[in-house]
């Protein structure tokens, strides 16, 4: 059922309204880092006085070059961790066109749905971003912990969670919140699955940023199989 869902999703990655999706989401996830990037190393220059009396030494003036330098690299490092929740969040917010795209293929016979509304769209991103994001940052204690694990966390921790999410959303717009996460209890385990199947490529830079679109469609496919299984 997982592997049916996803073949059919990649025989539909060139549809305009996916390839939509994609560029706007990771546009906007790069405008979101570069400003936070920015808006950090503002603050940082605000907060680092422009010289400062060492004892032995006397005056340095560049102590807040050297922090602004560090800021930057820190904010380069963590963008790496957190290119993939902020986009997989991002994209969340564009869903509902992606699922549209798959039932507008593949289950024509559907009536239309109403398009989720723009502000209940971001309130649901910007829940999903904050879970996230929280749970990755966790996430590196474990991985300092247990480093030959870390792989597997990551899998399983991102799994469950984009798993769950786009899930649940792809069931909404059919079924309400409340039966959807009721379907979403009753599958849990192919549903974990799936995401961990869609959380693995993650690690691997460019393909990455693929996945939230892959992981749409594919949900969309899977809620449509477990609907009808019952």
């Amino acid at each position: 059922m997982i592997f049916d869902a996803f073949f059919k999703t990649l025989n539909q990655i060139t549809d305009p309204r996916f390839l939509r999706v994609f560029f706007l989401g990771i546009g906007l996830t790069l405008a979101l880092l570069i400003g936070a990037t920015v808006g950090f190393l503002a603050l940082v220059q605000w907060l680092t006085s422009a010289s400062v009396t060492l004892p032995l030494i006397g005056e340095v003036t560049w102590l807040d070059d050297l922090f602004s330098a560090g800021s930057v690299v820190l904010m380069m490092i963590l963008s790496i961790f957190l290119m993939v929740p902020v986009a997989s969040a991002i994209t969340s917010m564009f869903l509902d066109e992606v699922a549209q795209a798959v039932e507008d293929k593949h289950f024509p016979h559907l009536p239309q749905v109403a398009p989720v509304p723009l502000w209940s769209a971001i309130k649901d991103t910007v829940n999903f971003l904050g879970v996230l994001i929280g749970a990755n940052i966790l996430a590196l204690i474990l991985y300092a912990l247990f480093p030959p694990a870390a792989p597997f966390i990551f899998w399983a921790l991102n799994g469950y969670l984009l798993g769950r999410e786009y899930f649940t959303l792809a069931a909404s717009r059919r079924i309400g919140p409340v039966e959807a996460r009721k379907l979403c209890r009753k599958h849990t385990g192919t549903i974990w699955m799936a995401g961990i199947l869609m959380a693995m490529p993650l690690s691997i830079p460019l393909l990455n940023l693929v996945i939230p679109i892959l992981g749409a469609a594919t949900y969309t496919h899977l809620f449509h199989a477990l609907w009808h299984q019952g």
